[in-house]
């Protein structure tokens, strides 16, 4: 089939997180470093990366941490200047191209306002948070293709994790795009290439290219 619309991951696909993280860190008196190693441990084993918050601090209340009016930092989980430099230029060049585009990952709700209203048309932008089905559950893949009105096999969804974005997509009947960058993508697959993945990129550069030679 041919792919008819692109739809992306939020972190570590488009956005870069390190900011974010680094703010938790900061916010929990913790050394950068060693949060974020401890982060990289906790996914290395398959654990929830939520873990990193109570493994510092065992009596945190995560919801009473953001209600704070003072937590801005740590609410903001997704700002313009958190897109990686090669995200709206392959945004831009596939609806140039004549994609439908979505951008749909595992975010809260507020998340998604920076792609409701950036300078490139995006058709689908919502949420788990919004749709109350996260990332690797089927039913958040088909409820992708339900909203585009489109048959799986020509939705491309394009994540850096294995276990949440390559894998669960390919299932669906997807075309599955790994993103070798960020945390997730490192850990869980290295230098290696995800089976499932029908294409594998270094860079939101490659993907206008690599989705023309798919066709």
């Amino acid at each position: 089939m041919t792919v008819r619309a692109v739809v992306f991951d939020v972190g570590e696909t488009l956005v870069d997180e390190t900011r974010a993280w680094s703010a938790w860190a900061d916010h929990l008196k913790v050394p950068r470093l060693t949060f974020l190693a401890a982060l990289g441990a906790i996914i290395a084993r398959g654990g929830d990366h939520t873990e990193v918050f109570t493994l510092f601090r065992p009596d945190v209340d995560i919801h009473a941490v953001l209600a704070d009016p003072a937590a801005i930092e740590l609410r903001d989980t997704v700002r313009a200047e958190d897109l990686y430099p090669d995200s709206m230029p392959c945004l831009t060049a596939l609806v140039t191209a004549g994609y439908r585009i979505g951008v749909v990952g595992n975010q809260p709700s507020r998340a998604e306002s920076i792609f409701r209203h950036g300078p490139v048309h995006i058709e689908l932008v919502a949420s788990s948070a919004t749709w109350g089905v996260a990332k690797p559950e089927p039913a958040f893949f088909a409820r992708i293709a339900s909203e585009l009105d489109l048959p799986p096999g020509e939705v491309a969804y394009v994540g850096d994790r294995v276990d949440n974005d390559v894998g669960p997509a390919a299932r669906a009947g997807m075309v599955a795009v790994f993103i070798r960058r960020g945390p997730w993508a490192w850990i869980q697959a290295g230098r290696s290439d995800p089976s499932d993945a029908a294409i594998v990129i270094e860079s939101l550069v490659e993907l206008p290219g690599a989705l023309a030679n798919l066709q």
